[in-house]
């Protein structure tokens, strides 16, 4: 977990030189006029060394995302096939396989529209067990940290 200019923000990936990171920062009510609205907006920007992405993400109280990944955490030992999560509006996926030593996420950032003009993957390398329970943890203290009143 990393503190962003004004808010909490959790980044992914970017280990090596020259790696694309993910950061999720800016949390937000969708719509801030609602007292008791649970739908949370966030940044979601991919960046690396030739290429920076971002897309905001509408979920409904997380989606679940920290719930996906702590169950993940959860099955160290490994599972079959590929388990996935996706956001309310499809507008961030996330496909998780267990390769033995590792787990292997490929985080999806999706344009709104219905023609899904454009779409961005990547896929990041993570130790079975702590290292996934750690990023479950950072996720949850993020998606449940205070939105942004914009």
């Amino acid at each position: 977990m990393e503190e962003d200019e004004i808010s909490p923000a959790v980044r992914v990936g970017g280990d090596r030189c020259r790696a694309i990171s993910l950061r999720f920062h800016q949390l937000s009510r969708s719509f801030p006029e609602e007292r008791d609205d649970l739908m949370r907006d966030f940044l979601v920007t991919a960046q690396g060394e030739s290429v920076r992405i971002e897309g905001m993400v509408r979920t409904w109280d997380g989606d679940g995302l920290d719930v996906f990944l702590a169950e993940l955490a959860e099955e160290f030992r490994g599972w079959n096939g590929t388990r996935t999560w996706r956001s309310i509006e499809d507008d961030l996926t996330l496909a998780a396989e267990h390769a033995g030593s590792h787990v292997r996420l490929t985080w999806g950032l999706h344009d709104r529209l219905l023609d899904d003009e454009w779409r961005f993957e990547m896929t990041t390398s993570h130790a079975p067990g702590e290292d996934m329970r750690h990023l479950a943890i950072e996720m949850r203290t993020f998606l449940e940290s205070d939105p942004l009143e914009v």
